[in-house]
């Protein structure tokens, strides 16, 4: 199967592909006699494993982690559970401060008035600079 093909087969993009060939995420592939790449079973589960993982959000050093040891047979799944457990707890970190941000800007938004007047809680907070409460 060519990287098209794979592409198409496993949602991840030709490019990325390549990328992910590139930054040794995946082995490189076998080549045609004409050069073009060539893919198998084997290589379609491991970039359908990492766009499964991509979707969920894990990084490119978690995949590469996880990688490893959904291929050690002899792996103990409480290192695959650290793994998940540790994006699981950034998510939320992550979460919290998407929480604080909406929570900032509904409030800024809640005291402009939204007119023709030049005066905005919402220009001055953010020309007050980092660090600096300004209007509210």
């Amino acid at each position: 199967m060519n990287i098209g093909e794979a592409a198409e087969a496993t949602g991840v993009t030709a490019k990325m592909i390549r990328h992910y060939e590139q930054i040794g995420l995946i082995p490189e592939a076998g080549r045609t006699g004409s050069g073009y790449r060539v893919y198998g079973p084997k290589d379609l589960s491991t970039l359908s494993f990492i766009r499964r993982a991509r979707d969920l959000g894990f990084s490119i050093v978690q995949i590469r982690d996880l990688l490893t040891l959904w291929q050690d047979r002899a792996r103990a799944s409480s290192d695959v559970k650290r793994i998940a457990s540790e994006h699981i707890d950034e998510m939320k970190a992550k979460m919290a401060l998407l929480q604080e941000m909406v929570h900032t800007l509904e409030h800024l938004s809640a005291h402009c008035h939204g007119d023709d007047r030049p005066d905005c809680p919402i220009i001055e907070q953010l020309a007050s600079g980092p660090g600096k409460e300004g209007c509210c």
